[in-house]
């Protein structure tokens, strides 16, 4: 039986899945397939090479340092992004805290990250390099509008995965996977708004319409997605890590407190629930 797990982006409030898969690290549970939105699968890179607390020692570590995150990065015309670029995606994994690419690569499953193209609005999957040592792929589904550069991906211009599937659970069942873990970022109650910045990105993104109408219906396609979600849950099919809660968290939050508190919240309901995770992906 084929299982995956599938995790939602959402910018910092991501080190709450880091908490769950550290916890599933505990017991070495790795599903066959893992897919991730923006940070989700950022940060999920490291679940897939067994280094367990490396997403929170970055974070500990570097959240509050200007090359990490802030408005001057934006301001550079090498950057054009709120994150610092080269320092995220090169320094801090070839240099600082190491990524351990050789176990990233000897990972036997697949590993996708999902980005909007700008062009069709619609969502792509592609496949995450095992060695590409600058993360390009991982940049452009955490590319906000806004807050980003538009990325060329074999050919396609793309940006944010969340745009266009927030919570790719689908894609994980189209490719074969029989049972879904999902960690949501967000809390279950929570319902999305529509966007209210919708003027500006019809202005700044008139170039790509589609994906102008892909935010235009964000809001209602993420909270369809949600509901049919829960549905599988109850038919057995997923199983379900949400917060407790987010209220108060930034998802540029730079509070290590708070970061370590929601890492935390994850952590430990992974712990709590590491029997049930088990007998879930062994089909039990």
């Amino acid at each position: 039986m084929k299982t995956g797990i599938v995790l939602e982006g959402g910018a910092v409030r991501t080190i709450f899945s880091t908490g769950v898969c550290d916890a599933l690290l505990t017991r070495d549970l790795l599903p066959d397939y893992v897919i991730g939105v923006s940070a989700g699968i950022a940060y999920g890179v490291s679940y897939v090479s067994k280094q367990s607390r490396r997403n929170l020692d970055i974070m500990v570590n570097y959240i509050n340092d200007k090359r990490y995150m802030g408005f001057g990065n934006l301001l550079r015309r090498d950057n054009r992004a709120y994150f610092g670029l080269d320092f995220v995606f090169g320094t801090i994994p070839n240099e600082l805290i190491p990524f351990d690419y050789d176990t990233f690569a000897a990972y036997p499953g697949e590993v996708e990250a999902v980005v909007t193209n700008m062009d069709t609005g619609k969502a792509e999957y592609f496949p995450v390099e095992r060695r590409d040592d600058r993360f390009k792929l991982l940049q452009a589904t955490c590319a906000l509008p806004f807050l980003f550069p538009v990325f060329d991906i074999q050919g396609k211009p793309c940006m944010d995965g969340g745009a266009a599937d927030a919570i790719p659970y689908e894609r994980a069942l189209e490719r074969g996977c029989e049972r879904v873990i999902v960690v949501l970022t967000r809390e279950r109650s929570y319902v999305r708004r529509p966007e209210k910045l919708q003027p500006l990105i019809d202005a700044a993104y008139r170039k790509y319409p589609r994906f102008c109408d892909t935010m235009r219906r964000r809001a209602d396609a993420y909270n369809t997605s949600r509901e049919r979600l829960f549905q599988l849950e109850r038919e057995g099919r997923a199983l379900l890590f949400a917060p407790h809660s987010t209220e108060g968290f930034h998802r540029t939050e730079k509070d290590v407190e708070k970061i370590r508190a929601l890492w935390k919240d994850g952590y430990d309901e992974g712990m709590e629930r590491l029997d049930e995770v088990q007998a879930f992906l062994s089909g039990s």
